[in-house]
């Protein structure tokens, strides 16, 4: 994923001619945004991971209880 940040605009109060201090700023910025974008991607990845698990536990659990219910009824 790109980002475009508009080039060569000047706003009030900047100088012209401030082009490496406006790189540093996109470089920073971008370096902001990639790592709220990768942070986020953990996040939801780690969140989808334990929602599989606990399922996976829940639907375990479910089984077992059918068995154990099976095996009371022989019983009788």
């Amino acid at each position: 994923m790109s980002v475009q940040y508009p080039q060569g605009r000047a706003t009030a109060g900047e100088k012209p001619g401030n082009e490496p201090e406006e790189a540093k700023l996109q470089n920073a910025s971008k370096q902001i945004v990639q790592h709220a974008i990768r942070q986020a991607v953990r996040q939801v990845s780690q969140e989808s991971r334990q929602r599989q698990e606990s399922t996976s536990d829940t639907r375990g659990t479910f089984q077992r209880g059918v068995g154990e219910l099976t095996k009371k009824h022989e019983k009788k």
